[in-house]
């Protein structure tokens, strides 16, 4: 049974099904960090939405797969192959990734993948 955090990042990651980018901004603290590991870091929802909006705007569907969660306080951990059907192409990325969560928000969120694993399946990036 999930803990509230754990549901927090849970409900985060299906809602991605739906590509509602409002939605998903609703689930962050104003102050909120998002940093794509091998990438700079984004700091507030303005900078997070751009980007989110870079992945859920053209993508055809989106789906995270969890694989596997945990957490310690108010870290959430995960293992997830998140799946973006774009450009005519399925991009398969397994992602291990790290929530913390203040008052039932994502106040941080740090994604770790392999660049490469990107790059080779939309030419995007690198």
């Amino acid at each position: 049974m999930a803990n509230a955090n754990e549901k927090v990042v849970q409900d985060f990651c299906a809602a991605w099904t739906r590509k509602s980018i409002d939605e998903l901004m609703g689930f962050f603290t104003p102050d909120a960090v998002y940093h794509n590991i091998p990438l700079e870091p984004l700091t507030g929802v303005d900078a997070i939405r751009q980007t989110i909006g870079m992945f859920a705007t053209p993508a055809e569907s989106i789906e995270f797969e969890m694989l596997a969660i945990a957490s310690s306080g108010d870290i959430v951990f995960t293992e997830r192959v998140d799946r973006f059907k774009m450009m005519g192409k399925t991009v398969e990325l397994p992602v291990a990734g790290v929530f913390e969560i203040r008052n039932g928000k994502i106040a941080a969120w740090r994604d770790y993948f392999d660049m490469q694993t990107w790059v080779r399946q939309t030419g995007m990036g690198g």
